[in-house]
């Protein structure tokens, strides 16, 4: 319960859990767990008569005070409604009060109650008492059978529990003795009970109490059993209590009660007492210890008076007890004791005084002693009575060991017996010694009826599951065989009357090779027999047994023959009569005889006469040796030949048998007719049944045996026959048999089925030869009686057809036992077949096609609408059916491509999912959905055989589901649902499912979930239905278009919820289905909202009760019982104890942590539901401390030896590299927690800090702890991958099994479900099943051992890999959601730092190679650029920073030369996982960092700027030619990871070809042309998409093209180094960039600011005009004036794109404004400028550029008059602007409304309005750019320093006149106008700190604006307006006189070389043309202008920065030397 101190597991764990740990049926629990859980219930089980006490004051008293303390110590509290409850119960059933509380929450706990509800007519406590009840009586049973598997275990050393048994009894049991007279006592008591006064009122009520009263006494007798079969001593007085008890209750049938127990589950309690105290009276005999000699002691004072022997007293009232009673019932008893008497006697005669104490019981035994010679003594008449018809010990033998549920399975399933372990070895134990005590006491010769006996010893031994029998077949081969010849002596009967009575020595010796029935045996249930032994040490018993039988057989020293008394007289005499040494005849032969079988029998031979009666023939026993082996073999010829199947039919016999005689040898041949072989009522069916039957037992699974058996029938062969004359071999003559039973048109008899089945049995072993299995295949391919080739059906079809009217399938199931062989023979011998022999693997293909196809067609599509006389034998078909199809797409997954059986594997994929059709997908799917009302009928009806066997179907049905979905989400139609999805999301008709409630049609899925909570159907099914369910969510969850969910096919979600959350929620829940089930809950809430709210609130909406009714309180009280936590609940409980599970089950740790981890990735959708644990203060101390918890060092994993674990052979290194692997996923999800926790995080504001969650602050102190900080990263970076275990496993495959690799062995299973271990990402089983015919002899055995080895080494090495992978990939998506906490903190950045030296020093040494390396290396560079993330750029490192960082510098050289993990490699596309766009980022950090550092004196020393070029040096040829290889691919394909490789070599070689860190460019310029980099690129950029259209969707999501941006940002990165300009200026720049995606549009002036198909964004055609206008500037300035080949492209350029240009220059305050448009205006205003400065001198000009510019002029003239007017007019401007990105509108939204009265430009204003000041600025910006140009076009500088005759004065285009119209081109007043304007600007910015914030950034991109830029944009706009202000003045006033019309030509130069003559004009001159109209106050408010702005200007110089001098002085003097100069 939640919010308690401490768990009971007296809560936790019930008697039948106790019961399933103490039996090995659970796990999960450690014997000091046992011992615990024992030691809190001891006194329970020690009070046999009341378990759960009685009810006392003291108790009632403590409930009542709502307080009770358990036995084990636990305090717990009781609640109002659980008080009421509690007393009830206790009421109720009579039991202590506390006994009664822990009884409610234990089964409110375990059970839960019914979500039915209950009905209106009884009372919530009656129906809590009517549910509980079978609760309580379970429970009752369960503590009495506790107590059994610790007394087995006790007195077995190899039990697992053998410790907890020695401990923990003796503590139970102080006096063993007493405990035993208790349950005797208790067990009277029970028989006389009468039925509670309580239940008198209600029949029903009553029958079951007395039934569960009959229960408790049939266990009690097993507890009885098992107490003294070796735990308590046999003494006397016990043995006399036990006898007595059994003969007054008449074996347990004398009941009180006994009017209700009359139906059939009551008279089967009733014999099932009987049986066990026919055992128990035996056993207590210890006819064993009896028998040994001197087990008995007759003494005064006996050694061990323990024995009964030791007791006169007791033997005599035995055997009063016995004597007086001779019932049928009792023979058995009698005879033991008879045994018993006999050995008395014995040792009475061999006494030379008998002692007083027994003389008188002696004398009792011949109380006629004077006539002792004529009376018999008492044992022998007891056992003459006992062997008398009237007592029927045979029938009683033979009705125990075939009836009841204490000897055979089958019938305790059918009957379902209370029996706790149905035929367990102690009960054969006990029967075996009391037969083994009958044939000591009476000789087999004179036991009357010797059939019955072999049918009682071939029940006992041959007729039980193997596993039961195993052991006591052992001990009378090994140790009963060699005490005396009367424990033998039923073998040497049966064998002096071999073979003329065939039958009794071969069954005999098959039931004593310990294989169990057979599968036609009425006993044995297909489930049964198909089952694995339990303990492997029954394979090594059978294989000793089947050796004996083998052997014996192969060497009989008699052999029986019937010969006629004519043939010993007379000349012709064959025999005659000899003198024998004793009373019975002998005879000899006089001719050697050929015998049936083919030995000789030499003349005069000896034989003792078995029988004459007179007649005409007598039978003689011949002393002759000869192998049985044969005359079988010839038994089974005979039946070939008398049914005339092979060819021949008067001679067959002697072709058959062995050859004729040759001459010369006079041998008497005889035939089997001639011995006298006599027949039985079976026929000679019955025979070759027998006779296959044997050989099958013996060769089965033994294959070192069978080859000796078959080496044994086929060596007496002559080798001088033809082979047409060699007599058929075993497989031969298997196959005849088979095919005349098969083709035999007769009406189905049992002995045919039988002989089918036989025939069938013994090829299916035969197939496990490889020296025979050939044959099998050979001869199954060329008959047509089993499987027709192509469509035609074998007789097989036709004879199975025929069982369909019987309702019996035992031949059907025989071929599907077949077909099921022949598959695993097909895949274990792969790797057998010689290469060379592809014959051979087509026809096995062929086989297995064959059978497939009529498995599927003549069996899975019909066998449900078979009519069946056993409906368990349905559910085996289908199980066997369902298990081939597995096993195919086990063995050959469809999804492999070199799969073995290719064609086989498809068309089962085919037909269940690719092909599959409603008939092949029904019987799988309605199997599964009927199955629970089926079960629920079944257990109704006591039917338990058939309900297990519906389980095992069950169990196979799931699994072939699961591998289906699994498959199906491999392949590449995932997407689509599959028909067997949509069946099991469609509703099937139906029954009920486990509640009461019925539905005409069921769902599946429903199905499914309430298998995973089913108590009654094992442990596997709900393990695979939940893994089913898995499969199921996984599939679904990526099929489009998308169906319904999980929970809409649940009946009651909020129920199945809860019960999936009590099981992971219990402690003692099989671990495997606890793991399962968190993680389907974890897929669930990653894949499915609905269901994901459900598992973590557990409940869909809060209940609002109104009522408060005391009914209703109770009520409620019943539901808050049945509520559960929630998973998220659990999760948190779960984790308060984590250091107990990263302990004891670190697996189950890391599911829970997975569950949460996903939780909080959907940490949005739960919010409000998780938001009280993210606050959790102890919650986050536990994920933290498991984050700090210490891993250790990885454990060894490779394996070396392997050792036997949960009865699994696994590596002895498996358990500990789980257990690492386990706690290093915990750590990974933990870590990977808290980052999500961090990311849920809200955001604070720019201005606020940054608010740090709880699971941060939590883990701060780790990272400002250096050391602590190094152990947690570099934990998470080292890896312990070796890659050389799967070269050396691939090149030993390749060596010693060429036909195997390693993907043939892939594990099938999702990666999710994988375990970690010896098994986890190769399959072993996989690899033993293909290599079990491959370990003929110790060198291929040993090879098989050593891959076995390297296999597990792989795995395990793989495991820690995958866990190393994992946390540190969880440790780099920490790393990037703490980034805005760690930043700011110094410590955390050096420690960071010092770190990313240390991990890629570790990089750089790394020596192993390979893909899956180079993955790791990938991760672990990723780690290092998560750190360097954190670590960021900086400008203020001190020296041991710098340090830091040059070793990281170093060390990224070294990873770049690393020979195990070349880059090239990866840029290559040579890897799965390529890591070079994480290696570049790397770099990029290390290189721009150097060059921050390169910025800053002094930093960078000689050595460290050699490590600095060593570094560049090697890492531009490797992204030059990896630029050239990604241009080169780009042509091909559009490809995002192309995209953003290039994208970052781009950004690397950028940074790389600095000057500041790379001087010279030679050498990379040098790499571009050898491999012709550039001009790739401009290939590429003319043929790419450069705006994106041809895959919009891509260009919506990215919002920008593939490749372009890159492209152009490349060309940029060149040309910005001169030399690099020039080397790209001649690679074809103008035509590539004229001739592109957008140069229609361009030319055509039709690129706009946006696109229609991309609304919200910037155009990329617009974004790649303006960068081509960039870098075609660039280049031009870079060029200067040397090369005038290129102005003259540029200028064609511009008059491509002219109309463009134009456009842009045209814009004017009246037309909207876009910061993008701004941008397209500073670009092609840059252009020109450089045009400009590039331009030849005057002398030799450039026609196309002079014209080029002259048009600008004209434009740019426009263009300032509206800058003017827009700088001038702010808030006007700011109107206009229109936002392009989403940042824009952003930006505006939050923009104040700006005042209509600011007509000017006022910063104080501005700095509200952040936006509108960035525009001002890019105005000012592009004002001076503007003018700029046009100082350069009109050579300004020429006017202010050269001669006024050089002065180029017809570029004075600016009138100087004080005129501003926006529609005219600028005057001189537009130029003073925007002058004061900026002066008033730069005014307002010189007086403020120069790193204030103008403006925020308007995108990510960009940075803010400050201060400092705003007053250098605005100086240099003043200082350009001024220069230019004055010069215009100036050349315009020196102008010489001429007409407009000459001011337009274009030719001036006569007139400029005529004005030089006159450029000392007198200052009048110019005054007087002053006077002529010139305005002269322009040039006074000029001069005024440049007084005013010298201050400001001297003001906003930084001596530091700028250039020493005073421009405006420079100014001022040149105004009044050529402006201001008046006359004298």
């Amino acid at each position: 319960m939640p919010g308690e101190p401490a768990r009971s597991t007296l809560i936790d764990v019930t008697s039948q859990q106790l019961h399933s740990f103490l039996s090995g049926r659970l796990e999960g629990s450690s014997p000091d767990q046992l011992c615990d859980i024992i030691s809190a219930r001891s006194s329970s089980l020690r009070n046999v008569a009341n378990p759960y006490g009685k009810p006392t004051p003291a108790s009632r008293k403590a409930v009542e005070a709502g307080s009770v303390t358990l036995a084990d110590g636990v305090l717990l509290q009781v609640d109002e409604v659980e008080r009421e409850f509690t007393l009830a119960i206790s009421a109720r059933f009579g039991i202590d009060e506390i006994q009664a509380f822990v009884l409610l929450r234990s089964f409110l706990y375990n059970e839960g109650l019914s979500s039915n509800g209950g009905s209106t007519d009884k009372g919530v406590v009656d129906e809590l008492i009517a549910a509980i009840t079978p609760f309580y009586y379970s429970e009752r049973l369960f503590v009495l059978r506790a107590l059994i598997p610790l007394f087995r275990a006790h007195e077995n050393t190899g039990d697992s529990i053998h410790t907890v048994a020695t401990k923990c009894l003796p503590k139970i049991l102080q006096d063993g003795h007493q405990f035993a007279l208790d349950l005797i006592t208790e067990y009277l008591h029970k028989t006389e009970m009468d039925i509670p006064d309580v239940l008198h009122a209600d029949a029903r009520i009553a029958s079951r109490w007395a039934k569960q009263n009959m229960k408790e006494q049939l266990v009690m007798l097993e507890v009885l059993f098992w107490t003294v079969w070796g735990y308590v001593p046999c003494d006397g007085p016990l043995v006399v209590r036990i006898f007595e008890a059994a003969y007054n209750t008449n074996l347990g049938s004398s009941q009180k009660n006994s009017t209700l127990l009359l139906d059939d589950e009551g008279n089967q309690l009733q014999h099932d007492c009987a049986a066990l105290w026919i055992l128990v009276t035996v056993e207590v005999l210890e006819l064993e210890r009896v028998a040994e000699d001197g087990g008995i002691e007759m003494s005064a004072t006996p050694s061990d008076k323990a024995f009964y022997p030791s007791s006169p007293e007791s033997l005599r009232r035995i055997h009063e007890i016995v004597a007086s009673n001779l019932s049928s019932q009792h023979a058995c008893t009698h005879l033991a004791w008879a045994f018993v008497l006999s050995r008395l006697t014995s040792k009475a005669g061999q006494l030379k005084e008998i002692p007083d104490s027994y003389r008188g019981f002696l004398d009792s035994l011949h109380p006629h002693h004077n006539r002792s010679k004529e009376r018999e003594p008492s044992h022998v008449l007891m056992a003459r009575a006992a062997f008398s018809p009237e007592a029927g010990l045979f029938q009683l033998l033979l009705t125990l060991l075939t009836t009841s549920p204490l000897f055979v399975t089958s019938v305790a399933w059918k009957t379902g017996s209370t029996v706790t372990d149905p035929n367990a070895i102690a009960f054969r134990s006990v029967l075996k010694g009391f037969v083994i005590a009958m044939v000591e006491l009476v000789p087999v010769e004179l036991i009357p009826d010797f059939d019955s006996l072999v049918e009682v010893w071939i029940a006992l031994f041959g007729r039980s599951e193997r596993q039961s029998i195993a052991g006591i077949c052992r001990q009378f081969w090994q140790s009963d065989w060699r005490q005396g010849l009367a424990r033998r002596a039923i073998f040497d009967v049966a064998r002096t009357r071999f073979p003329i009575h065939f039958r009794p020595l071969v069954r005999l010796l098959r039931a004593m090779t310990a294989s169990g029935f057979t599968d036609t045996d009425p006993l044995s249930t297909a489930a049964s027999s198909s089952q694995p032994p339990a303990d492997e040490s029954d394979d090594g018993d059978r294989e000793i047994c089947s050796r004996h039988v083998f052997y014996y057989m192969d060497k009989l020293p008699t052999f029986s023959l019937v010969i006629p008394l004519a043939s010993c007289t007379g000349p012709n005499a064959v025999y005659e009569k000899t003198q024998a040494a004793g009373p019975s005849l002998a005879y000899t032969n006089l001719r050697a005889i050929r015998l049936p079988g083919g030995s000789v029998m030499p003349a005069r031979s000896k034989g003792r006469l078995l029988s004459g009666d007179g007649g005409d023939h007598i039978a003689v026993c011949w002393q002759h040796e000869h192998s049985g082996w044969k005359v079988v073999l010839d038994v089974l010829t005979e039946y070939v030949t008398r049914r005339r199947i092979y060819t021949g039919t008067v001679d067959l016999y002697q072709d058959v048998a062995f050859g004729r005689t040759g001459p010369g040898s006079i041998p008497l041949t005889l035939r089997l007719e001639d011995v006298g072989m006599e027949i039985d009522e079976g026929g000679d069916q019955a025979l070759a049944t027998d006779a296959l039957d044997l050989i099958r037992s013996v060769i089965q699974d033994n294959e070192a045996l069978a080859e000796e058996l078959l080496e044994s029938l086929e060596s007496g062969s002559d080798p001088n026959n033809s082979s047409d004359n060699q007599p058929p071999d075993l497989v031969h003559l298997t196959t005849m048999i088979l095919e005349e039973a098969l083709s035999r048109s007769q009406a189905r008899s049992f002995s045919r089925t039988q002989l089918i089945t036989s025939a069938m049995s013994v090829l299916s072993a035969l197939l496990s030869l490889p020296k025979y299995s050939l044959r099998v295949w050979l001869y199954i391919r060329s008959t047509s009686v089993l499987f027709g080739p192509g469509r035609t059906s074998g007789f097989a079809a036709v004879a199975l057809a025929a069982e369909r009217t019987s309702g019996h399938y035992t031949m059907t199931l025989a071929l599907l036992n077949l077909v099921q062989q022949l598959l695993h023979e097909a895949f274990a011998s792969v790797l057998t077949i010689p290469p060379d022999n592809q014959r051979l693997k087509q026809v096995k293909e062929e086989v297995l096609l064959r059978a497939a196809a009529f498995v599927h067609g003549e069996i899975w599509v019909e066998h449900l609408s078979w009519k069946y006389a056993q409906l368990g034998d349905r559910f085996e078909i289908g199980r066997r059916v369902s298990s081939f199809y597995g096993y195919v797409l086990e063995q050959s997954p469809p999804a492999l491509a070199d799969r073995p059986f290719p064609a086989l594997s498809q068309a089962v994929a085919d037909a269940l999912l690719h092909k599959a059709t409603t008939s092949t997908i029904n019987p799988l799917v309605s199997s599964i959905a009927v199955a629970p009302h089926i079960l629920g009928t079944l257990y109704a009806s006591r039917r338990y055989g058939d309900a297990r066997r519906l389980i095992y179907l069950l169990e196979s049905h799931l699994s072939l589901t699961r591998l289906i979905l699994s498959y199906k989400q491999s392949i590449p139609e995932s997407s689509k649902p599959c028909l067997l999805e949509q069946a099991l999301c469609a509703r099937v008709a139906g029954g009920a499912g486990f509640t009461d409630s019925t539905r005409s049609r069921i769902d599946p899925v429903d199905v499914l979930a309430n298998y995973v909570k089913g108590r009654d159907i094992g442990t596997t099914v709900p393990l695979e239905s939940i893994r089913v369910l898995y499969a199921l969510c996984a599939s679904l969850s990526v099929t489009q278009p998308s169906p319904a969910t999980i929970i809409g096919h649940l009946s009651n979600p909020e129920a199945t919820v809860a019960s999936f959350v009590r099981i992971v929620q219990h402690p003692y829940e099989d671990l495997a289905l606890r793991n399962a089930v968190w993680n389907f809950i974890a897929l669930a809430v990653d894949k499915e909202p609905a269901l994901a709210n459900l598992f973590v609130t557990g409940q869909f909406r809060v209940p609002n009760n109104k009522s408060k009714s005391k009914e209703n309180t109770k009520s409620q009280g019943v539901d808050d019982s049945k509520k559960h936590m929630s998973a998220l609940e659990v999760a948190n409980e779960t984790l308060s104890r984590w250091k107990d599970l990263w302990e004891a089950n670190p697996q189950l740790l890391a599911s829970v942590f997975r569950f949460i981890n996903i939780v909080w990735q959907h940490g949005l959708e739960h919010k409000n539901l998780i938001d009280a644990t993210r606050g959790n203060d102890e919650f986050w101390t536990n994920v933290v401390a498991v984050v700090k918890e210490e891993l250790g060092p990885d454990p060894d994993y490779e394996t070396e030896t392997f050792i036997i674990l949960d009865d699994e052979r696994r590596s002895s290194l498996h358990e500990a590299v789980s257990v690492q692997s386990y706690r290093r996923m915990v750590k990974s999800y933990a870590v990977r927690v808290i980052g999500q926790d961090i990311f849920l995080q809200p955001q604070s504001g720019p201005s606020e800090p940054a608010k740090k969650p709880l699971s941060y602050s939590k883990l701060a102190p780790s990272f400002k702890s250096e050391d602590q900080l190094n152990e947690l990263i570099l934990e998470a970076e080292s890896t312990s991958y070796d890659p050389s275990l799967s070269d050396k496993l691939a090149a030993q495959l390749q060596q010693d099994f060429p036909g195997l690799s390693l993907t043939h062995l892939q594990s099938q299973d999702l990666s999710d479900e994988r375990e970690f271990g010896d098994d986890f990402t190769f399959s072993i089983a996989l690899l033993r099943s293909r290599l079990q015919q491959c370990m003929s002899g110790d060198d291929r055995a040993n090879a098989v051992e050593e891959v076995e080895r390297r296999i597990a080494s792989l795995n395990l090495n793989l495991s820690l890999t995958h866990a190393q992978m994992a946390l540190t990939e969880s440790w780099q998506f920490l790393l990037h959601q703490i980034l805005p906490f760690v930043r700011p903190v110094p410590e955390i950045r050096s420690n960071l730092l010092s770190l990313s030296a240390t991990i890629s020093g570790d990089l750089a040494l790394e020596k192993r190679s390979g893909d899956m390396m180079a993955k790791l290396h990938g991760t672990r560079l990723n780690l290092l650029l998560s750190i360097l993330e954190v670590v960021w750029f900086s400008d203020s490192d001190t020296d041991k920073h710098i340090m830091s960082f040059m070793n990281l510098v170093d060390n990224i050289h070294k990873v770049l030369l690393n020979e195990a993990q070349p880059p090239s490699q990866s840029f290559l596309g040579q890897l799965s996982v390529p890591f070079h766009q994480i290696l570049l980022q790397v770099i990029y950090f290390c290189v721009r960092q150097c060059r921050n550092l390169a910025r800053r004196p002094k930093v960078l020393t000689a050595s460290r700027r050699l490590a600095v070029s060593g570094l560049v040096d090697a890492t531009l040829p490797l992204v030059i030619d990896a630029l050239r290889l990604t241009f080169d691919s780009a042509r091909t394909r559009l490809d995002l990871d192309l995209d953003r490789d290039m994208e970052l070599l781009v950004a690397v070689f950028e940074q790389c070809t600095r000057p500041d860190i790379n001087v010279s460019s030679v050498t990379w310029l040098t790499r571009c042309q050898e491999t012709d980099v550039i001009k790739s690129s401009l290939e590429l950029l003319t043929r790419t998409d450069v705006i994106g259209l041809t895959d919009l969707p891509l260009l919506r999501t990215r919002r920008q093209p593939l490749y372009a941006p890159h492209i152009l940002l490349f060309h940029m990165a060149v040309v910005s180094i001169p030399s690099g300009a020039e080397r790209f200026a001649s690679e074809g720049i103008i035509s590539a960039y004229s001739n592109n995606g957008i140069s229609l549009a361009a030319s055509s002036g039709q690129i706009d600011v946006v696109l229609p198909e991309l609304p919200g964004e910037r155009s990329p055609a617009h974004k790649t005009y303006c960068s081509m206008m960039a870098i075609v500037s660039a280049v031009v300035s870079a060029l200067r004036r040397q090369h005038h080949f290129f102005d003259a492209e540029a200028c064609g350029f511009v008059q491509l794109y002219g109309k463009q240009i134009i456009r842009a220059l045209s814009w004017s305050v009246g037309d909207p404004i876009t910061l993008p448009l701004l941008e397209e205006m500073e670009q092609v205003v840059g252009l020109f400028y450089a045009l400009a400065e590039s331009a030849p001198p005057t002398a030799s000009p450039n026609p196309a550029v002079v014209k080029v510019l002259r048009v600008f002029t004209t434009h740019a003239l426009m263009l300032l008059q509206q800058l003017n007017y827009a700088l001038t007019h702010p808030n006007h401007i700011a109107s206009l602007l229109e936002p392009v990105t989403a940042d824009e509108r952003a930006l505006l939204e939050k923009e104040p409304t700006a005042a209509s009265s600011l007509l000017s430009v006022d910063m104080a204003d501005l700095q509200k309005h952040p936006l509108t000041a960035r525009l001002v600025h890019q105005l000012f910006r592009l004002s001076s750019s503007v003018v700029s140009t046009l100082i350069s076009i009109s050579r300004a500088y020429d006017v202010l320093l050269g001669e006024q005759e050089e002065w180029p004065v017809q570029e004075a285009v600016i009138v100087p006149h004080s005129k501003v119209v926006p529609g005219e081109p600028a005057s001189l007043g537009t130029l003073l106008e925007l002058a004061n304007c900026t002066l008033d600007v730069l005014r307002h910015l010189v007086d403020r700190p120069a790193g204030q914030a103008i403006a925020p950034p308007a995108s990510l991109k960009d940075t803010p604006l400050d201060v400092l830029e705003g007053m250098l944009t605005a100086r240099k706009t003043l200082e350009a307006l001024l220069v230019y202000a004055a010069t215009q003045l100036a050349m315009w006033l020196s102008k010489p006189e001429f007409d407009a019309s000459e001011m337009d030509s274009e030719d001036h130069v006569p007139q400029t070389i005529d004005m030089r003559e006159g450029s000392k004009r007198p200052p009048r001159a110019l005054t007087d043309r002053i006077r002529r109209g010139m305005p002269g106050e322009m040039a006074t408010d000029l001069e005024k202008l440049l007084k005013q702005a010298k201050p400001i200007l001297r003001k906003s110089v930084d001596d530091k920065r700028d250039v020493k001098g005073d421009l405006t002085q420079v100014l001022l003097r040149f105004m009044s030397e050529w402006v201001m100069t008046t006359p004298s």
